[in-house]
């Protein structure tokens, strides 16, 4: 290769890489796609923040009401047909495999539903699943904070069979959090109770 047209390549190599920078910084469906959501931040996941929720007593609560505790987190919504079912009995199975461990940890259902998930509701769904779980719900606005911050997919979309007229695509992971309120790990609902059981007692101190 000459050297004008090893030059040539390097220009337009450089160019290419200057380019991609640039459409990662203005679009960002291409950065969230290249980079994923929890990629660490000076070794952190960008997962979690503060919150104000109502819990299913009609208890307002915050994040830090959970400092000093691990919280196993899920966000869905109490009309969901499978997937929130099946994440809260993995779940609840978890906790109770950890026998005395699982007492550090404190399950959170988080509601993306406030329109129909009322305090009430929430106490009546969950007491099938586990007596330490609890349901988180808000504001229209106070739920789409809280969405955001721990980077929860959830769409509104109609369905024609609910007598609600609608139900939710979202995004159904578990997340364990620290006692500083820092994302630890993450599971689906999908992940098997001794997964979940082992991985867990390896994370918990």
């Amino acid at each position: 290769m000459t050297k004008s047209s090893l030059r040539l390549a390097l220009i337009v190599l450089a160019g290419l890489m200057v380019g991609a920078a640039a459409a990662l910084a203005i679009f960002p469906e291409a950065r969230e796609r290249l980079l994923p959501a929890s990629a660490p931040s000076v070794g952190r996941a960008l997962v979690g923040g503060p919150f104000t929720l109502t819990d299913q007593t009609g208890k307002r609560i915050t994040d830090k009401d959970f400092r000093g505790r691990y919280t196993l987190v899920f966000f869905g919504f109490t009309y969901c047909p499978d997937v929130c079912p099946s994440a809260l009995q993995v779940m609840a199975a978890a906790l109770d495999k950890l026998g005395p461990q699982g007492q550090k940890i404190t399950p959170l259902f988080i509601s993306v539903d406030p329109e129909r998930d009322s305090p009430a509701q929430l106490a009546s769904y969950l007491k099938s699943f586990h007596p330490r779980l609890v349901g988180l719900t808000g504001t229209p606005a106070e739920i789409e904070a809280v969405t955001k911050a721990y980077r929860v997919y959830v769409k509104k979309v109609a369905d024609p069979k609910s007598s609600a007229g609608y139900t939710f695509d979202h995004s159904a992971i578990i997340y364990l959090m620290g006692p500083d309120g820092a994302y630890l790990a993450h599971f689906t609902h999908a992940t098997s109770v001794d997964a979940m059981a082992e991985r867990l007692a390896k994370l918990l101190h």
